[in-house]
């Protein structure tokens, strides 16, 4: 029987569980028909892979309520409410009334007062409470309806004064909103009502171009895509339809390559290590967290704060000293976010510094300039225009000290300059190798000579009236050309054998590729050449600002990041920050002190930055500088008066006797005076010796006029 049973379960086409061993057919099956099988079980529901960091990261949400607030899952702050009770007021007070309401309520309930009784006597007839025919049970409903209306007006009454209605506003509803308002299954938080999910590319839906949409988004679901492509290809499509003449090959880079189309000329996807959160969707990067400060702005109190093209376009100069953390905690991050940008199409960064300064890896540059070393694959242009007068002006600006005879010696410099440049391109079809500029600076005869002979072959008799006025002024009392050969002799050494090539023989860096999305690092040299470091820290920056100024396409951000600016800021330098706010351009200088910069500049240096940083050690003498920048603004304050008390009879002044006695300090009286008085924002002394290490003072100034005033941020926050 076990064995039937046992083999009649494992026959096919058995009845359900429970009901015995199944009966097999009496006529066997006919060869060759279908032998019958069990009905399929109902397929397992499918779970939701896990979303990927990339969809997490689209679908958060971003608020930026001041300027400089990252925004990255930021939460604004409620604005302050001057009627708002402190929580363990409040909490006190809620107590306070719920307790002596239920007192009341006990005290009635257990019939200490008629209270219940009498107004229900008064509006009742007399016969409901008597004892024989009397409806009692009809005075008794009207007593219980009594007792509820008020018991409900006793608790309103209590709920008023205990303010139980702020109560469950402030700790009741966030609690049930935050167990409501979960992540969904897939591990992402809910997409805003009734704003388009990024992870499906609304803007290529809107167009009708669902494939397209549908690859992307697979990409982004599988995490075959980063930050740095999403941002990359949007703009690639921006792009697209402001020309549709590119609409195919957008159409097939992306059908065909998915999350790589539309590439960097590098073909690098990203960068190989990131020091610093980055946002590229709001192209912010975070710097620090402000602190809980009463002189910090109410918003930047415990948020994050951040930096991004709009703020870096009006300009930021970093103040402080060495080992402060600027490289380590500013300039670095900045560089890092505008290289990312530079990935995704956005930005042009060039990067100057020492040689082994902490601003990131050399993977992550495309052209990395180390003077002074052989091995260094890049040159850089030593003029940067194909313009003799452009060329001029910005080399006169950089071979003239800073603190010199100021815009009249960068004139008289162009001028001479001018007068060589142009009747040397003209003879010889390029501009003088750094020798060749030397020898001519200094008047040496048989170069004029060569250079006229040149002229005459070339059939240029304007540019020979030019190189005669240079000839003439040569050996005259002033003239400016010896001063500019020794500066130019800092680069007719043996260590810069070899760069600033003009023959072609090299890779030279033009400013003129400003109008790619290019990451440009120049290594400066690092001991023995402390002056033509400077010179050439001038001269990028002053090439710097013709080519940003001159760019026709000015769609992306180009910015230049000068780790140490000490020494290059001149008056045309100055001049020149003004006009890059409205070439999309910017500049970040960092320095040790502000006595690296002229004395006649220093304030107009702070007033031409948008964005001030003083970071913690600086002296006093430049803490006032920042303060007079940052102005004053009006505060509270709170005057206490000490006098002996004298009041009262013998009793009182015998007691403060004793008390004095014992105590030996004599009672006195309090009397408090609130007033408001205009006091400055961060004085020189606080600059100089309040601010904690690893912390800075930041104000912030976007292109588009918004302000927040100096906020003190943990930079390891």
């Amino acid at each position: 029987m076990d064995a039937m049973d046992y083999e009649g379960t494992q026959s096919y086409g058995h009845g359900r569980p429970g009901a015995g061993p199944p009966t097999r057919p009496s006529v066997p099956p006919r060869p060759g028909s279908p032998v019958p099988r069990p009905a399929a079980p109902p397929p397992m529901p499918v779970k939701a892979p896990p979303a990927s960091a990339l969809e997490i990261w689209l679908r958060t949400a971003r608020t930026a309520d001041a300027p400089g607030i990252y925004g990255f899952g930021h939460t604004p702050r409620p604005k302050p409410d001057p009627r708002r009770l402190p929580s363990r007021r409040l909490l006190g007070g809620a107590l306070l009334s719920m307790l002596v309401g239920m007192l009341v309520w006990s005290i009635f309930r257990d019939g200490y007062f008629d209270f219940w009784i009498w107004p229900a006597i008064w509006v009742t007839p007399d016969h409901w409470r008597s004892g024989a025919g009397g409806d009692t049970n009809a005075f008794n409903v009207v007593t219980r309806i009594w007792a509820w209306l008020c018991t409900l007006a006793l608790a309103w009454v209590c709920a008023r004064v205990g303010n139980w209605g702020q109560v469950w506003r402030r700790f009741v509803t966030p609690a049930l909103r935050r167990l409501v308002d979960e992540p969904d299954e897939a591990g992402a938080p809910a997409a805003a009502a009734g704003l388009p999910d990024p992870v499906e590319w609304p803007e290529l839906r809107a167009a009708q171009r669902h494939a397209l949409a549908d690859r992307l988004a697979a990409e982004v679901r599988t995490g075959r895509m980063n930050d740095v492509d999403y941002i990359r290809i949007r703009r690639a499509w921006h792009d697209a339809v402001a020309d549709p003449g590119r609409l195919d090959a957008f159409t097939d880079g992306v059908l065909r390559e998915g999350g790589a189309a539309c590439g960097h000329p590098s073909g690098t996807r990203d960068l190989p290590h990131r020091a610093a959160p980055h946002d590229l969707l709001a192209r912010q990067v975070r710097i620090g967290r402000g602190v809980e400060d009463d002189r910090n702005p109410y918003q930047h109190r415990g948020s994050g704060i951040a930096l991004d093209p709009t703020l870096l376009g009006t300009g930021l100069v970093v103040v402080g000293p060495s080992g402060s953390g600027k490289t380590r905690q500013v300039v670095r991050p900045v560089a890092e976010s505008l290289c990312l940008q530079a990935l995704a199409g956005q930005a042009a960064v060039v990067v100057v510094g020492v040689a082994g300064a902490d601003l990131g890896p050399a993977d992550a540059y495309d052209v990395v300039i180390s003077l002074t070393d052989p091995a260094s694959r890049y040159d850089l242009d030593l003029y940067g225009t194909d313009d003799p007068d452009a060329a001029a002006a910005t080399l006169a600006e950089a071979l003239v000290d800073e603190h010199g005879g100021g815009s009249a010696d960068v004139r008289r410099a162009a001028t001479a300059l001018g007068q060589i440049l142009g009747p040397f391109a003209a003879a010889r079809g390029r501009f003088p190798a750094v020798s060749e500029l030397r020898e001519l600076l200094d008047g040496t005869p048989h170069a004029f000579a060569a250079l006229r002979e040149a002229l005459d072959a070339a059939g240029a008799p304007g540019m020979v009236r030019e190189l005669n006025a240079r000839e003439r002024q040569t050996g005259q009392r002033g003239d400016i050309g010896p001063l500019l050969a020794d500066r130019v002799a800092l680069f007719d050494r043996p260590a810069f054998a070899g760069f600033f090539d003009v023959t072609g023989r090299t890779r030279p860096f033009s400013m003129r590729a400003l109008e790619h999305p290019v990451r440009v690092r120049v290594d400066l040299p690092r001991h023995g050449h402390a002056e033509a470091a400077r010179v050439l820290v001038r001269l990028v920056l002053a090439q710097f600002t013709a080519a940003a100024v001159a760019r026709r396409d000015r769609s992306l951000f180009a910015c230049l990041v000068l780790d140490d600016a000490s020494h290059a800021v001149t008056p045309e330098s100055v001049r020149g920050f003004a006009r890059l706010r409205s070439a999309n351009a910017g500049v970040v200088m960092a320095l040790r002190t502000l006595d690296d910069v002229p004395e006649d500049l220093r304030t107009a240096l702070l007033g031409a930055m948008g964005c001030r940083m003083a970071m913690s050690g600086v002296t006093t003498w430049d803490g006032r500088r920042f303060a007079e920048a940052w102005g004053t603004t009006w505060v509270e304050t709170r005057d206490v008066t000490r006098t002996p008390d004298q009041s009262g009879g013998l009793p009182r002044r015998l007691s403060r006797g004793v008390r004095k006695l014992f105590t030996g300090e004599a009672v006195t009286t309090e009397s408090v005076t609130v007033r408001e008085v205009e006091r400055e924002r961060w004085s020189a002394s606080d600059l100089a010796h309040a601010v904690p290490t690893g912390h800075a003072v930041l104000s912030l100034t976007a292109t588009a006029g918004e302000h927040a005033p100096p906020v003190l941020l943990d930079l390891r926050g």
